[in-house]
């Protein structure tokens, strides 16, 4: 469990995510624990189905009516998680901000581009109309968009996919927030956008001092942007880890075999893609002892009974294995 410290942002302790239905319950987050520092990018990195979603909707409050979160979650020290709509309300949009993986399902179809920044700073900054139009302007601006103007005329399916995650990105930092989550910013992207997106994250950051999580299965996009990595393996965080460290220090073998399958962080020049074989455990599967166990060269007969706790709490680098890799 990470010990809050007196710039942090966001803090998250022994989270866990439920859902339940006619065929029981189905854990997908099983005590994540994790924090934000302000100024810090955190990355949370996972195959697909890992829980990386899940854990920032809990995060937002904007998870679905089935599901059902416990833990503690807290955002400059106010605990989030039992907080009534109205208190989420106030924050998520101004100082919690959220960018989207999807921007045109997340933006109104029906509504301009700049009717949707207005209101935000309208309900939240408590501006005039008037002024809410100037600063949405300049934020546009501010995110390297060509013809601001236009853009404020225009109706989300108007815009290209790379312009639509502009406007996402211009609309969370509009309320100067102290936190960004960032879910899979780049994944609808071609490759000269995506690398247009990060340099403008990493830009924003810096300008904002915000703290910022991103969600990603993309190895390399995390190296570009975070300082500290949670590696997300069925709902449980494996590894807590410097991102200068996973090139040569990672100890899960898992972690190892998502660096091995990236040849961005490797340097590998190889005829073929390296594949981790096997499939992650449904929530409802997943056993008592490790969930990697089954996809795993190292695994004893230990790790198929007894579950690894992630440890030790007060290192640099936290890895739940009973047999991890030498440093």
């Amino acid at each position: 469990m990470p010990v809050e410290s007196t710039d942090s942002a966001l803090q998250v302790d022994a989270l866990s995510v439920e859902y339940a239905s006619a065929a029981g319950v189905s854990r997908v987050v099983r005590d994540v624990s994790l924090e934000v520092r302000r100024g810090q990018c955190l990355g949370i990195v996972g195959e697909s189905g890992s829980g990386k979603s899940q854990i920032v909707l809990a995060i937002m409050g904007l998870l679905g009516a089935r599901a059902r979160a416990r833990g503690s979650v807290k955002f400059l020290g106010k605990q989030l998680l039992s907080a009534p709509t109205a208190t989420l309300n106030a924050v998520r949009g101004a100082k919690l901000a959220m960018i989207f993986q999807d921007p045109l399902a997340s933006l109104t179809p029906h509504l301009k581009i700049g009717v949707q920044l207005g209101e935000l700073l309208v309900r939240h900054a408590r501006v005039s109309w008037r002024e809410a139009d100037a600063r949405s302007l300049a934020m546009l601006q501010r995110v390297r968009i060509a013809d601001p103007e236009q853009c404020m005329r225009q109706y989300p399916h108007e815009l290209s996919g790379g312009m639509r995650q502009r406007v996402m990105i211009a609309m969370s930092l509009l309320c100067e927030p102290d936190v960004v989550i960032a879910d899979e910013p780049t994944t609808a992207l071609d490759v000269t956008v995506q690398a247009q997106i990060v340099d403008l994250l990493r830009a924003m950051r810096q300008d904002f001092r915000m703290g910022l999580v991103l969600i990603s299965h993309d190895l390399g996009l995390i190296a570009a942007l975070a300082e500290r990595v949670v590696v997300v393996y069925a709902g449980r965080v494996v590894e807590n880890l410097a991102v200068a460290d996973l090139a040569g220090s990672a100890r899960h073998p898992y972690t190892a075999a998502l660096i091995e399958c990236a040849p961005t962080l490797t340097g590998r020049r190889q005829g073929y893609m390296p594949t981790l074989p096997g499939q992650p455990p449904g929530p409802e599967t997943a056993g008592e002892g490790c969930a990697f166990a089954p996809r795993c060269a190292r695994a004893q007969a230990r790790c198929a009974v007894e579950r690894p706790m992630l440890s030790p709490p007060d290192s640099a680098t936290q890895v739940a294995c009973h047999f991890p890799l030498s440093p």
